[in-house]
């Protein structure tokens, strides 16, 4: 049923402002400087898509041509005056905005123009004139220029239905000129329909030449608040049908822009399931979009295995109108049974939300679990949401999943008094709170009794944004044996914990991916056999889409989370950005995830590795891409095929990893083909050997055991592990409560003797 995601507001009678019949009048003005300006004023408007009428323009034409130029600055007020929303007396040390008698109707979800006089009798200049609404983007205080916390508290996204842009660019200039009487423009966005009472002031802002993080500017002083009664006019009602590669109706991501690049429905203004923070908005088939009549270019998607297509469209004068929408993928990995899923988003806890100890609805994290075809997608409560989103855990899938789209809720220990530690994911909880604990506070202040806890419900567990804490530079090497400085919230006990064989898995794709491999491929070497799996930490650390990162796990039959799960436990998966893709990975035909991932030799001899792999870039890179393909590996994206792209080619290298370096590497065609590639590799001693497109996707490890003796691959890597459990318990012993304290200083030397005794074991490198 087609349905309007924004709420129309009902029509209220509220008290109008009352227009000034007409705005004071400037007499004493240069008229060369005044008709130039008024040129360009026109040029703008054009630009701006709203120009004066014929009528209007052709009456300026002739007052810029005045001989007697009193007359010629007349009459220029006498056409101009009339399209002002509004007046600005400009003093030394006062502003004051009165109304103009242009009338105040806006366009819901759509932008109008209006003109605004600037009299300066003082000759303000260098400074620059912005509108300023309690029911647009937040008021700042003057003193600071911070935001004012009286409008950015929770609850006033309702009252701000506005948006403002004053336009200051070409062909107009930013700052005033100081020129006695000049106009500006101002941008006006509604998100309503209907009758709204709003209000609009002006502020003046100084450039303060400080470096970041300075503000660039600051608030020099602000002018009174003129209330006006607005008049929305309704948009289109735009029907999106909405079809998948198979002809069935689905759910898509659609960004609709007009031909000045502006976003619709505007972001600023948006209320959930549409949020702020995105380009984009998510629609099902059947359900509508509106847009004023007009131009657009139309994007829209299903997530990375999709194709990104574009269409232009144009609305009529019309209450609704219709158009269809058919997507187009490059891979189907779910088809092969390997199914996405994203273990890592929030509904609420960061700055993205309007209150972030709220957040959103389970149907809204549904919309765009759908929306990216993330076929599952773990909503995690944590600290800042805990005591509002913990009410949605059910220790099941939510009744909103269907047979191919999984939502669950389960836990983030982050906000925690184990935070220091590393954030942890528990997934498949059957109860989330911790026994004996009512609030936060109670709970562990380390992380290996919440995983004993945890596990012992069946729970799947492992670290979160692995990379934080976990520095190691700028560089590409892997493995490195600089010792990380362990002081974040990244897979940082896990050096300890992995020892216990607690920890089922580490995070990828959200950190610096040099970061998160580096110490998984140490423990490897040293023969423990814990697991990656992908994620996003959708809004905090990424916050454009759910599923940016994400873990491939394969399933027979039918998805089911629980199954999933285990199957991150077990390694029965890939991780990737979604636009690489590492299928069906193999040793001498035993599958990565199955027989425990184990490959026996009676003596070192070759094995035979395969896997079905894709990858899709375009055929030429663009600026864009090619400013993603040169940022630093410590950039965002962090994870990203444009960060393998071989030169100006269209071909990404497929590399076989062998105790952490790459021992052969094929380089396939990223057209989004499936390709087979095959490798012959010599194995002289019990390894694990992995695939990766670096930075792009990984698969899991096999284990291959030569004359059944356990993986001892690099005593650096032993040594190096060694040494960081004493730099690691250097930073967390003094956040660990002293209750606490004797428990995980054994923990800590026992994970102190299992490297010693493995450094013993292992190969010199």
């Amino acid at each position: 049923m087609s349905t309007r995601l924004v709420p129309l507001v009902l029509l209220l009678a509220l008290p109008a402002a009352t227009p000034a019949a007409d705005l004071p009048k400037v007499t004493k003005v240069d008229f060369q400087p005044l008709a130039a300006q008024t040129k360009r004023l026109l040029d703008a408007l054009d630009y701006l898509g709203s120009p004066l009428p014929e009528a209007d323009r052709k009456a300026l034409d002739a007052a810029r041509n005045a001989e007697n130029k009193a007359d010629g600055i007349a009459a220029i007020q006498a056409v101009l005056d009339k399209h002002c929303l509004a007046g600005v007396v400009l003093g030394e040390s006062k502003i004051e905005t009165v109304a103009g008698p242009a009338k105040p109707e806006l366009a819901e979800q759509g932008w109008r123009v209006f003109l605004v006089k600037v009299i300066n009798p003082d000759g303000v200049d260098k400074l620059e004139l912005k509108a300023e609404s309690p029911n647009a983007l937040p008021l700042v205080r003057r003193s600071t220029g911070s935001p004012d916390p009286k409008v950015t508290s929770v609850g006033q996204v309702e009252k701000r239905f506005l948006e403002l842009m004053t336009f200051n660019s070409q062909p107009l200039v930013r700052q005033l000129s100081g020129l006695e009487l000049e106009y500006r423009l101002v941008q006006v966005y509604c998100r309503d329909a209907g009758r709204r009472e709003g209000s609009l002031g002006f502020g003046l802002w100084r450039d303060t030449n400080r470096k970041f993080p300075a503000p660039p500017q600051q608030r020099v002083r602000g002018s009174n608040q003129v209330v006006y009664l607005f008049e929305s006019v309704p948009a289109v009602l735009v029907k999106l049908g909405v079809r998948d590669v198979d002809g069935k109706p689905t759910m898509a991501s659609f960004t609709f822009r007009d031909d000045k690049g502006h976003v619709y429905p505007s972001q600023s203004r948006r209320l959930a399931p549409d949020f702020f923070f995105h380009a984009q908005v998510y629609r099902s088939d059947g359900e509508t979009v509106l847009l004023q009549p007009g131009k657009y270019t139309v994007s829209y998607t299903r997530g990375p295995e999709y194709l990104v297509l574009t269409k232009d469209i144009t609305v009529p004068k019309a209450s609704t109108h219709a158009e269809n929408f058919d997507l187009k993928r490059w891979v189907h990995p779910a088809k092969k049974g390997w199914w996405s899923g994203d273990h890592h988003i929030h509904a609420a806890g960061c700055a993205h939300y309007e209150s972030p100890t709220e957040g959103v609805t389970p149907e809204d994290m549904m919309r765009h679990v759908l929306g990216e075809d993330l076929n599952v997608g773990c909503c995690l409560s944590w600290g800042p949401c805990w005591y509002h989103q913990k009410r949605y855990f059910e220790g099941k899938v939510s009744a909103l999943s269907t047979a191919s789209h999984l939502l669950r809720y389960d836990v983030e220990v982050s906000g925690f008094p184990s935070s220091h530690a590393g954030h942890i994911c528990l997934l498949r909880l059957r109860q989330q709170d911790y026994p004996g604990t009512k609030l936060i506070n109670d709970w562990p202040s380390w992380d290996l009794p919440i995983f004993k806890w945890a596990k012992s419900q069946g729970a799947v567990v492992g670290f979160a944004h692995s990379g934080w804490g976990l520095d190691v530079g700028t560089g590409r090497d892997l493995p490195t044996y600089t010792i990380p400085p362990y002081n974040g919230i990244g897979a940082n006990e896990y050096i300890v914990d992995v020892t216990h064989n607690l920890c089922d898995f580490i995070s990828t794709v959200d950190t610096p991916a040099v970061w998160e491999l580096n110490i998984w491929y140490h423990t490897l070497n040293c023969g423990y056999r814990c697991r990656v799996s992908g994620e996003t930490d959708f809004p905090c650390i990424f916050g454009d889409r759910v599923g940016l990162g994400r873990s491939y796990v394969h399933l027979d039959g039918k998805l089911d989370f629980d199954r999933w799960a285990e199957g991150i436990k077990r390694g029965r998966c890939y991780v990737s950005d979604g636009k690489s893709h590492l299928m069906d990975f193999s040793i001498n035909d035993t599958g990565v995830g199955l027989n425990q991932s184990e490959v026996k030799l009676a003596a070192p001899g070759k094995v035979q590795v395969k896997a079905r792999v894709a990858a899709y870039l375009e055929p030429k890179p663009t600026p864009q891409t090619e400013a993603i393909r040169n940022r630093p590996l410590n950039q965002k994206p962090y994870w990203d095929v444009e960060k393998a792209r071989l030169d100006d080619t269209r071909k990404v290298p497929v590399e076989v990893v062998v105790n952490g370096y790459p021992v052969d590497k094929k380089e396939i065609v990223a057209d989004g083909s499936e390709q087979e590639v095959t490798f012959e590799v010599p194995v002289k001693h019990s390894s694990w050997v992995c695939l990766r497109v670096f930075p792009s996707s990984h698969t899991n490890p096999i284990f291959v055991l030569v004359d059944d003796k356990p993986i001892r691959a690099s005593k650096r890597s032993a040594e190096w592990c060694l040494k960081s459990v004493d730099r690691c318990w250097e930073q967390k012993k003094k956040l660990i409560r002293e209750a606490e304290l004797a428990d995980a200083k054994s923990a800590y030397d026992f994970a102190r003797k299992q490297y010693k005794k493995i450094v013993s074991e292992c190969v010199d490198d």
